[in-house]
């Protein structure tokens, strides 16, 4: 599943699309997908890749296993408990203690510096069944 806020309708569908996945995998887009609906698809998830945002932080409290990319904020300020279900990725610059604009209209460089082969090892690195099935996915 593809979870999107209000507005980023056009954006989950092309990311879907790209993934080859169906329209229906987006969850939410022209409004922001129910509380309950969403906390629900996340217990039940194996797994979530996801931004440093609220959604990360429902995954660590219901326990799903995540990996959550770190851009404008360390992971060391607002990450997940260290441990095994968990997987914080992170590339920071010279001034590593620099916060950026969480909220800017731009992504921070240090978020764009994640690559989709370091996702998918993060990924299979999580504990749990079903985790290698993405092992063999391209970059």
């Amino acid at each position: 599943m593809i979870t999107a806020g209000a507005g980023e309708a056009g954006l989950a569908q092309d990311v879907a699309r790209r993934a080859g996945l169906p329209g229906s995998a987006v969850l939410g887009g022209d409004t922001d997908p129910p509380f309950a609906e969403l906390a629900a698809l996340v217990g039940q998830a194996r797994a979530v890749i996801v931004g440093d945002t609220g959604l990360a932080h429902l995954a660590t409290a219901v326990g799903t296993p995540s990996v959550v990319l770190f851009g404008p904020v360390a992971p060391r300020l607002w990450g997940p408990p260290p441990g095994p279900p968990h997987r914080a990725l992170w590339h920071p610059d010279d001034d590593a203690a620099r916060p950026g604009d969480a909220h800017g209209n731009v992504p921070d460089e240090r978020l764009l510096r994640i690559t989709v082969p370091e996702v998918l090892e993060a990924l299979t690195r999580l504990p749990g069944p079903a985790r290698l099935a993405l092992t063999g996915a391209g970059g």
